[in-house]
């Protein structure tokens, strides 16, 4: 079993910045991709970035391009989220989700595992 830890959430002025992380532990942790979702409040959650764990692969949606950072440090089985120039927009919680399963588009990858999420709150 794999259990996902965020951490990093916070209340933050638009143009502000935060930085999440999500650790992993449990089962020898090598999965296939590791992304970030989000959901806002009567929303549905929607996928934000990931990352292949091993070799290249990175994949933004268009509204965060340019603003939001996915990283991964395989030593310490933890991937983070770099998130600049915050909008009100971008309010919502947050999750860190694992996949095993393999494939060529990062955002429809069947990610099997979640995390609790941790809050993000922008200020207008």
């Amino acid at each position: 079993q794999v259990q996902l830890v965020e951490s990093g959430g916070g209340l933050v002025q638009a143009g502000g910045s935060l930085r999440l992380s999500c650790a992993a532990s449990g089962r020898t942790f090598s999965p296939y991709a590791m992304g970030w979702f989000r959901q806002a409040p009567g929303k549905e959650r929607e996928f934000v970035a990931a990352v292949r764990w091993r070799g290249g692969g990175i994949y933004y949606i268009d509204s965060v391009k340019g603003r939001f950072t996915i990283s991964r440090d395989n030593a310490k089985n933890t991937v983070h989220l770099q998130m600049n120039s915050l909008k009100p927009e971008d309010t919502a919680i947050y999750y860190c989700a694992a996949t095993y399963k393999s494939g060529y588009d990062l955002q429809s990858l069947q990610y099997a595992y979640w995390g609790q999420g941790t809050q993000v709150t922008v200020s207008s």
